[in-house]
């Protein structure tokens, strides 16, 4: 319910989940689906609906639940990310040293104040492989929305991507951004990109 228009039951008892539970968590222009399922002790808990996942949340209160959540969850091929909420204002820093020293890709979050939450959110965008592109047309702003392509992707992806055909229109083009050496340099259509590039199209 802290990162997702969903509003799946809250008590104070474990186990309420009782089904899948879907949600959609905007970030950056995008839409990132998340399913709560029951937890892994439950008798509801389907494991083929966590092997089918990008990446998997593994949300704890507790340091010593993380191993058996581990445990219990087995060996997927996903990302993981262990989500350690911290409701009871526990000391954060101890947390965050016991949890780097086991290694974990890790977020420490807390879901009554909403510290944490932001940093889940890139977290989530970045273990999928994918980079946000915005585009720009000469003398405008960037859009508002950004284009999602796979890590790895170039300006003439992008192009492809508008639609169909535009990358042979293309005259010149500019990226500003983390690819870039300096703001609107000039590329070729084989210029990668990285999260976060705008870029301009002149056209024939």
């Amino acid at each position: 319910s802290s990162l997702t228009n969903a509003s799946p039951s809250i008590s104070q008892y474990d186990l309420t989940t009782k089904y899948p539970i879907v949600g959609m968590m905007p970030f950056s222009g995008t839409q990132i689906q998340i399913i709560e399922v029951p937890a892994v002790k439950s008798e509801f808990y389907d494991r083929g609906l966590s092997n089918g996942a990008d990446t998997i949340l593994l949300l704890v209160n507790k340091i010593e639940d993380i191993d058996k959540l581990e445990k219990e969850v087995g060996t997927i091929d996903s990302t993981k990310i262990v989500v350690f909420n911290n409701k009871y204002d526990l000391d954060e820093r101890k947390i965050d040293s016991t949890l780097r020293s086991k290694k974990l890709n890790y977020v420490i979050i807390n879901t009554e104040t909403g510290s944490g939450l932001t940093e889940l959110k890139e977290k989530m965008f970045k273990s999928f492989g994918r980079i946000r592109v915005f585009t720009k047309e000469p003398g405008k702003p960037k859009s508002d929305k950004p284009i999602v392509l796979y890590s790895g992707s170039t300006v003439k992806d992008v192009a492809e991507k508008i639609f169909h055909g535009f990358s042979k229109k293309v005259k010149e083009t500019f990226v500003t951004g983390p690819s870039s050496k300096f703001p609107n340099q000039k590329t070729g259509l084989t210029h990668k990109l990285k999260d976060l590039d705008i870029v301009e199209f002149k056209t024939k």
